[in-house]
């Protein structure tokens, strides 16, 4: 079966989870394409598979922790490709695979449907008008625009998949809503997740250890900044930060000696498995990748961005870790490390889920779904 993924490149979780599922379909012997742009299709690059160049659909851009809405407009339509329809439509039409599988990134779901190829949409919201709400009368009737359209594409395609575990234990269930038709359509696979913890060997850290991923996004400098000041308060608790692809970890200078600054890495899972504890945004992937590794989580999510602010609530509620912000001061970001670090209930809640992410195997659910739906109809 030949396989052609979308991957929406704004942000690398779209990208770590299509990695998972390209290559347990590569491990049994299907034929996988991936179409990418930017530092996604770099990532893909570096792990050792090739991607497809393909236009970009919106571009997000912010300052100092706060997703800038209107910049991520104006940055959206300055980068849009106006030949960008055509150039998808003709590169699938070259792959001419049995399955595409989009990752939030709709210009593939068109050219797919227009090529009457069956079609798989991942996403982990579905709410996306709520960005649009307070913010005027023009950008919210674009909301109400974009609503409308997005639900006319989730009846388009065949099935809708959900990286994330199950009701009652779904992460981004504040961000999914949709049609009774469209629910018929969803499929709840587990974390898409590129390792395994039973793959994953232990690293020597000192103890404790907290595993810091803020990065990707120059705006999300000050979290570094706060959390250096942090570890200056406690030299007991041990610190890695990991920068992103546009953050320059040589910025940072006069390191406590409890902390350790390493540039952007392609395997953060031992990290998972040997820290007690991991500092993030919202983001949907990584929580995902901690959670599957029975890691607590403190979670930073940007401001403005409903989607990430949605999924640390349900991290403070459900008792997976502590929601925070940007403004919390260094103070009070060591009392929340303190307190996940000293009560195991945190610990036993995210050991829960890495036992599930385990039997629910993500990745190889939805090949067998695809092998199933799909390839028993292919030739």
């Amino acid at each position: 079966m030949k396989i052609m993924i979308f991957i929406c490149g704004e942000g690398l979780g779209h990208t770590s989870r299509c990695l998972a599922l390209g290559k347990e379909m590569m491990s049994m012997g299907h034929e996988v394409h991936f179409g990418a742009y930017g530092y996604s299709k770099e990532l893909i690059e570096k792990v050792g598979y090739n991607a497809h160049e393909i236009p970009s659909e919106i571009k997000l851009v912010g300052k100092a922790g706060t997703l800038d809405f209107k910049g991520s407009i104006e940055a959206t339509l300055k980068s849009a490709q106006i030949l960008g329809g055509p150039k998808i439509l003709k590169l699938t039409r070259d792959v001419a695979p049995d399955v595409v599988v989009s990752d939030s990134y709709y210009l593939g779901i068109l050219a797919a449907k227009a090529l009457k190829i069956p079609v798989y949409l991942i996403l982990n919201q579905s709410n996306m008008e709520e960005f649009f709400k307070s913010r005027g009368v023009p950008i919210r009737l674009l909301g109400e625009l974009t609503k409308k359209l997005y639900n006319q594409v989730f009846e388009l395609v065949d099935r809708i998949i959900i990286p994330d575990y199950p009701l009652p234990y779904t992460v981004c269930r504040k961000n999914l809503s949709f049609t009774p038709k469209v629910r018929e359509k969803l499929f709840y696979s587990g974390p898409l997740v590129q390792k395994k913890y039973d793959e994953v060997e232990e690293i020597p850290l000192k103890k404790p250890h907290i595993i810091s991923l803020i990065g990707g996004f120059g705006y999300r400098e000050p979290i570094f900044r706060n959390v250096l000041k942090t570890a200056k308060l406690d030299p007991g608790i041990h610190y890695t930060l990991i920068s992103g692809p546009s953050l320059d970890p040589s910025k940072f200078t006069d390191l406590p000696e409890n902390v350790q600054i390493l540039h952007f890495i392609k395997d953060p899972f031992p990290y998972f498995k040997s820290a007690d504890a991991v500092i993030a945004p919202g983001g949907h992937s990584t929580i995902m990748e901690a959670l599957s590794f029975g890691i607590p989580i403190l979670s930073f999510p940007d401001e403005g961005h409903n989607e990430q602010e949605s999924n640390a609530a349900v991290i403070e509620e459900e008792g997976y870790g502590r929601r925070l912000s940007y403004s919390t001061p260094p103070e009070v970001i060591l009392e929340c490390i303190r307190e996940v670090l000293e009560d195991e209930e945190y610990r036993n809640k995210t050991e829960r889920l890495r036992r599930l992410a385990k039997e629910l195997d993500g990745p190889k659910a939805i090949r067998e779904m695809l092998e199933k739906e799909v390839g028993a109809k292919t030739p």
